[in-house]
């Protein structure tokens, strides 16, 4: 299996999906706009960008499942499934805010073995595949050396409907407000754990997260020397519904950190 091939004609499909989504941001109507669930949104750049990433993609893989956000294709291929989330970000997108991404991972026996995630108003693709390096526009990246907390910069998620831990996650937030550099929630779990990959945050934590958030950016994150697991320690963070992602060096501190406060 030429992983490389795979990841590259992802990169392309998850750009062409950005343009889609940039094209509509300037015309884009709030009377468009469909309610999941609570505070859920989804609207029809979100399926018209699903649809066409499918699209290419079973051309690409033919044999290949899908586990997609909004449900254009259910199949569940026997080895291989894709992992679509076509627009990380929507709430961010229907108010004209930064960022929202395309997040794309590939996986094989329910194992990450490629990853995209496209951060769409910077232009900025983010990108691994098995046995490789991560890249950002063709250029090598590496997860930050800042080695502590205290000298970390933290990214995290808000709860937007699951609120039984939220006394927990605040005591949490509070913590990290006062021993780190600072915190900052960007409305797109994809794109956070992209900018931990690049070094430009030193960790991320969050729950409620679901496998379209997650699959694509921690794979580039692993992949870029970064840790990932999920609040316990262990490996359920692909369907776990929780996450803690960091450098090598600040992990440890981070996991301990988060799992005092929210196991």
């Amino acid at each position: 299996m030429n992983y490389q091939q795979l990841c590259m004609k992802a990169c392309e499909t998850a750009k062409e999906a950005g343009g889609l989504i940039r094209g509509e941001a300037s015309v884009f109507s709030s009377g468009r706009i469909e309610e999941k669930g609570l505070h859920n949104f989804v609207s029809y750049v979100d399926k018209g960008a699903e649809k066409q990433i499918v699209e290419a993609l079973s051309q690409l893989l033919p044999e290949a499942g899908f586990i997609t956000e909004e449900g254009t294709n259910s199949t569940q291929g026997e080895r291989f499934n894709w992992v679509i989330d076509p627009l990380d970000g929507t709430t961010n997108f229907i108010h004209g805010l930064s960022p929202c991404a395309v997040s794309i991972g590939l996986l094989e026996n329910c194992r990450p073995v490629a990853g995209v995630v496209y951060e769409v108003s910077l232009d900025e693709c983010f990108y691994a595949w098995k046995d490789s390096a991560a890249y950002l526009n063709g250029k090598v990246i590496h997860v930050s050396n800042r080695a502590s907390v205290q000298d970390g910069l933290i990214a995290t998620g808000f709860p937007y409907c699951d609120y039984h831990r939220m006394r927990s996650y605040i005591d949490c937030l509070e913590y990290f407000l006062r021993n780190s550099h600072g915190v900052r929630r960007l409305g797109s779990a994809a794109t956070d754990l992209a900018y931990v990959a690049c070094g430009r945050f030193e960790a991320f934590y969050e729950y409620g997260l679901n496998p379209w958030d997650v699959a694509g950016g921690l794979f580039i994150l692993q992949q870029a020397g970064g840790k990932v697991s999920d609040f316990s320690g262990g490996d359920n963070y692909i369907f776990g519904k929780e996450m803690v992602a960091a450098n090598a060096l600040v992990f440890d501190e981070f996991l301990n950190t988060v799992r005092k406060y929210l196991k």
